[in-house]
């Protein structure tokens, strides 16, 4: 059994999912301790107990410790079970972060898999869904993996109750990636969204940020939308498409922020990125390195900022897979991310 201590690195809810999946994947035990132990509430919260309970089910794992504040976890995962799944978070907990849970594992099934994910679809300190299927996932087929996203309604906080829906089919042949150099800035594409909220805070969104975005010599294309949802909610994001990359960044709307804040926040956030030499993201950095670890071959990707997150998910992988993960640049600076998976 891998022991791992949830209090390296960042010690956050990261390195319980990137141990779930790498355990469903390779078969082998985990046990962890010390779970989000860097975390103002430590231990398990709803959306890390769905996670447990997403992978448990799809491999028909025997686990230990899964309940709402434990800090420690035995997972002993059997086979990978292709299926039709459904999860409910029963909070606004990230719906992404589950999926990123159980997506890589069923790649490896057999057979199409459908999974149903209810909760928060667009809430603090994760990836929101525009963010999973306007970037992540074009990578993630880039690389080999096969899989469709839909947005069936959105959810923000506090009262979640968004869905989404993932068809995944197993993995192509998997190929490296090489994201290096992003070359010549050619297009900004953007969403600006609202629900429960007059369409006119959308506009006030996609108008500061043409504004803001002027300068910068490409076309620039927001949309506006309104999506259903229980709750007023609103966010801004942004996909900057270069020769041979693309950055993307959000920001999400709270009760008393006005529109002009929430799209200086994600303009700001991209002409930080733009500054530097990043070929992507600091945060699609640290979301590529375990699906790359899983990809034969060599991968190289320059990343904006390189993060405490990404270096903690790098050892952890390597607690799983023979895989050598390099990682030159300090924290908080440009660096270079080199994965060699056999």
């Amino acid at each position: 059994m891998i022991e791992i201590d949830g209090s390296q690195g960042e010690g956050g809810g990261q390195v319980l999912r990137t141990a779930l999946t790498l355990a469903a994947i390779t078969a082998k035990p985990v046990h962890l301790f010390n779970v989000r132990a860097h975390r103002s509430k430590p231990g398990l919260k709803p959306q890390h107990l769905k996670a447990v309970e997403a992978v448990a089910a799809i491999t028909g794992a025997r686990v230990e410790g899964a309940k709402l504040g434990s800090q420690t976890l035995s997972f002993e995962p059997q086979a990978i079970v292709p299926g039709n799944y459904r999860f409910d978070i029963g909070t606004a907990g990230s719906v992404s972060l589950v999926l990123q849970t159980v997506l890589l594992p069923l790649s490896f099934a057999k057979e199409d898999s459908h999974v149903v994910i209810t909760g928060g679809t667009h809430v603090p300190w994760s990836p929101c869904y525009h963010y999973l299927a306007w970037h992540w996932l074009h990578y993630l087929r880039q690389a080999g993996f096969r899989s469709e996203l839909a947005l069936d309604k959105a959810g923000f906080y506090p009262p979640g109750g968004g869905r989404i829906s993932a068809a995944i089919a197993p993995a192509a042949a998997l190929a490296p990636l090489t994201l290096a150099k992003r070359g010549a800035l050619r297009r900004i594409r953007g969403l600006a969204a609202v629900s429960n909220l007059d369409i006119g805070i959308a506009e006030r969104m996609r108008s500061r940020a043409m504004q803001q975005l002027q300068d910068s010599d490409v076309a620039c294309d927001i949309a506006t939308e309104v999506f259903d949802a229980l709750s007023p909610g609103a966010f801004l994001l942004l996909l900057a498409q270069f020769e041979h990359s693309q950055a993307c960044y959000y920001a999400l709307g709270v009760r008393g922020k006005p529109a002009e804040v929430v799209a200086d926040e994600a303009v700001g956030q991209l002409q930080e990125f733009l500054a530097t030499d990043g070929a992507i993201d600091e945060y699609l950095a640290d979301q590529l390195v375990l699906p790359l670890a899983l990809t034969p071959g060599v991968s190289e990707l320059r990343t904006s900022r390189v993060t405490q997150h990404l270096v903690t998910n790098a050892g952890i992988v390597k607690r799983f897979l023979p895989v050598a993960i390099e990682i030159s640049g300090d924290i908080g600076r440009p660096g270079q991310v080199r994965i060699h998976a056999t």
